[in-house]
């Protein structure tokens, strides 16, 4: 890109925070100093609303963020966050893959994230930080009528203790990719389930449709497989160099580490 872009899209766990999940000086200084030059910042990630508090004191202008791997539009302005678009797993869907994935690798554990909370099953290692406001069996968690409301799934997340990760993360597509989008961002063998044609990229495409904004004049970060299609998509992208290998090889581009302010540094060649 020789000229800014109109809009700059980062992920934030491994790419703009540091791993003590901190947001340092100089990216703050670089989110500022992209937004008084007129260029958008978008926060997409696999987080959800609850876990925005990392970032809300840094957003500027807009005030949007992309969360759940595009399942949920974020205004991180309001007092909460607040949900303003939501792209939602159907149930039907979901049951089927808890099904697959049951009947394909014993042992795995399933927890529901919602727009209001994520539930788990008993023998899901759930979130220290996050504790889970109800616990149940993921066809009861998922059934209707069940006391949880009509809150929309945003992502069903699974998890096995012993698979490789990216094996694990094959035999979910292989096996269930019909009913959902399958991605990961942790380490360990924990699968990201998302809506039917619900990603950080398609949901990134509506809102910079909405905006006027053409990927050629998009940058995009990332590090993990749930940005690969974020970063496709983008005209020009960035991989950080702690990156995992697929997506290294995907990118037009590599920065530093997210240690070393990798997103920073190259917003500054444009600010």
């Amino acid at each position: 890109m020789t000229s800014p872009p109109r809009l700059i899209a980062t992920d934030l766990d491994g790419t703009l925070l540091r791993h003590d999940k901190t947001v340092s000086p100089r990216t703050i200084a670089a989110l500022a100093a992209a937004e008084d030059a007129g260029i958008e910042v978008f926060f997409v990630t696999g987080r959800p609303a609850r876990w925005m508090g990392v970032v809300s004191e840094h957003v500027h202008g807009h005030g949007l963020a992309i969360c759940a791997n595009g399942a949920a539009v974020v205004d991180l302005h309001a007092e909460g966050p607040r949900v303003v678009r939501v792209r939602e797993l159907a149930r039907a869907d979901a049951l089927a893959v808890v099904h697959a994935l049951r009947s394909a690798a014993p042992g795995v554990t399933f927890a529901v994230e919602r727009a209001e909370g994520i539930h788990y099953e008993p023998d899901y290692p759930s979130f220290p930080q996050d504790p889970g406001t109800s616990y149940a069996m993921a066809d009861e968690l998922l059934a209707e009528g069940t006391g949880l409301g009509s809150d929309p799934v945003l992502k069903l997340l699974a998890h096995h203790p012993e698979m490789d990760a990216d094996e694990f993360l094959a035999l979910g597509r292989k096996t269930a990719g019909t009913h959902a989008e399958f991605t990961r961002s942790s380490p360990s063998a924990l699968l990201e389930i998302s809506g039917r044609g619900v990603s950080k990229a398609s949901t990134l495409a509506l809102a910079c449709e909405e905006r006027g904004i053409a990927p050629e004049e998009v940058v995009a970060f990332g590090d993990m497989p749930n940005d690969l299609e974020m970063l496709a998509w983008a005209g020009t992208s960035y991989a950080m160099a702690n990156a995992h290998p697929d997506v290294r090889v995907s990118t037009t581009h590599t920065t530093s580490t997210n240690e070393e302010d990798g997103v920073a540094t190259v917003i500054e060649t444009y600010v």
